[in-house]
């Protein structure tokens, strides 16, 4: 994962007021989450035999997913195409990703129930081979376990060179009675560090079959993800239903990938006051207009070729959703064929912000919006369907401010190109916000 000064821990407070501020809506969101679990799904949810999957299914595990393929994306052009100078940007979307996922899989607990009955899943004869339901489960619970050990050099690293010093507060403050003993302390936790500094090298000499994994399962369920919607021809509208599905939805979750590691990096240099990454950013930026361009050129050959261009332009509800996923994805995509806009925090952040949000619109309009089960069915999020989503949503964003202060994620500012002043179209953090 790279030299140890590749990277920096972010200085300063860890409970600050947003800090408090997330953690109030992680508490409601959890709240619901143990309302769910209490009284069932019914006291929560809206959901129905005709929309068995709702906001948690279509947000945390369908588009939050692909929101969370910063790391994949990331890891596919540093270690494919060996790009190595965007390896700076490689921890921090790793991170981003293994909180997604990881909360993805938890969202799928909270919808299906009955976690106790989990075991089942790894016992074989239990298994249905020829389900994708099946193989986007295995696959996500897979890449959650190697973004874990993708992660692991950071946490390595921090407790290789830790001085405890915040162990040692915690045992002062401890009645002497229940205080460990100093020397006992002091013992174990160099144990720690020993064992930390003994794996450490270890790690790393097999770490690169865990990047290879880091790349193939994503490939695997992000496209089974539109697999699982061929079944309901019937039920999806035209416009988004196609045989595509599995092709248009790996293709999107490389540029939504894309698009969410420069907003993550804007988006934190921002909030913790550092330089923009804009040499590396730029980099990015260039590849994303012709990942959209074949996705878009997918997309309307496809409704060209099974005549649903006039559907597409009808200005229906439907095709209403349809263009604004659309023109997102164009228009963000469209701006950064310039060089100049892609040397530019702001429109780096505008484009990007398009990206993402088209890209997720479309796995909205897929998993939610153009599904019709017919008549008499009806289905929009209750309120404790809403913010468990905003608190697990709150969860990722608290546990990313966290992390980059516990461990060295963001690049070092030092190392890069992005701790000079930049001129020539790199505005300073005021001008992000976009001009009346």
């Amino acid at each position: 994962m790279g030299h140890n000064d590749e990277y920096q821990k972010l200085e300063g407070k860890i409970f600050t007021k947003s800090f408090f501020i997330l953690l109030f809506v992680v508490a409601v969101g959890f709240f619901f989450v143990g309302v769910r679990f209490v009284k069932g799904i019914g006291a929560v949810s809206n959901m129905s035999d005709g929309y068995p999957w709702g906001i948690w299914i279509t947000y945390d595990v369908a588009t939050g997913t692909a929101i969370a393929c910063g790391g994949y994306a990331v890891a596919i052009l540093v270690y494919i195409r060996n790009r190595m100078q965007y390896h700076p940007l490689i921890r921090s979307a790793i991170l981003t990703s293994m909180f997604g996922y990881g909360l993805a899989g938890f969202s799928v607990m909270v919808d299906l129930g009955r976690p106790w009955n989990s075991y089942n899943f790894f016992i074989p004869s239990k298994w249905q081979a020829n389900s994708a339901m099946f193989e986007v489960a295995l696959c996500v619970m897979a890449y959650s376990t190697v973004l874990i050990i993708e992660f692991l050099p950071a946490i390595l690293t921090t407790i290789e060179t830790t001085k405890w010093e915040g162990m040692h507060k915690v045992r002062d403050w401890l009645h002497p009675r229940i205080a460990p003993n100093a020397q006992n302390l002091a013992t174990g936790l160099e144990w720690v560090k020993l064992g930390a500094s003994w794996l450490k090298p270890r790690l790393n000499k097999v770490l690169i079959f865990f990047i290879v994994l880091g790349i193939t399962l994503p490939t695997m369920h992000q496209s089974s993800l539109g697999s699982l919607l061929l079944i309901a021809s019937t039920k999806l509208h035209p416009l988004w239903h196609t045989g595509f599905l599995p092709l248009l939805f790996l293709i999107n979750c490389v540029f939504i990938g894309y698009a969410i590691a420069i907003l993550e990096s804007i988006i934190s240099c921002y909030s913790f006051k550092r330089p923009y990454e804009v040499e590396e950013l730029s980099g990015l930026a260039a590849l994303i207009p012709w990942v959209t361009v074949i996705w878009l050129s997918v997309v309307v050959g496809d409704l060209a070729n099974r005549g649903q261009i006039g559907a597409a332009l009808k200005l229906d509800f439907y095709s209403g959703f349809f263009l604004t996923e659309f023109f997102l994805v164009g228009i963000g995509s469209a701006i950064l064929f310039s060089r100049k806009n892609r040397r530019s925090a702001r429109w780096l952040f505008v484009s990007a912000a398009m990206i993402v949000l088209g890209g997720a619109l479309y796995r909205f309009n897929v998993y939610l919006i153009g599904f019709n089960p017919g008549k008499g069915w009806r289905y929009f999020p209750s309120f404790a369907e809403v913010m468990i989503t905003v608190g697990i949503v709150a969860l990722e964003i608290l546990g990313y401010k966290v992390f980059v202060k516990l461990f060295p994620v963001l690049p070092n500012a030092g190392k890069h190109n992005g701790s000079k002043p930049q001129t020539g179209g790199i505005e300073p953090l005021a001008q992000l916000q976009l001009e009346k």
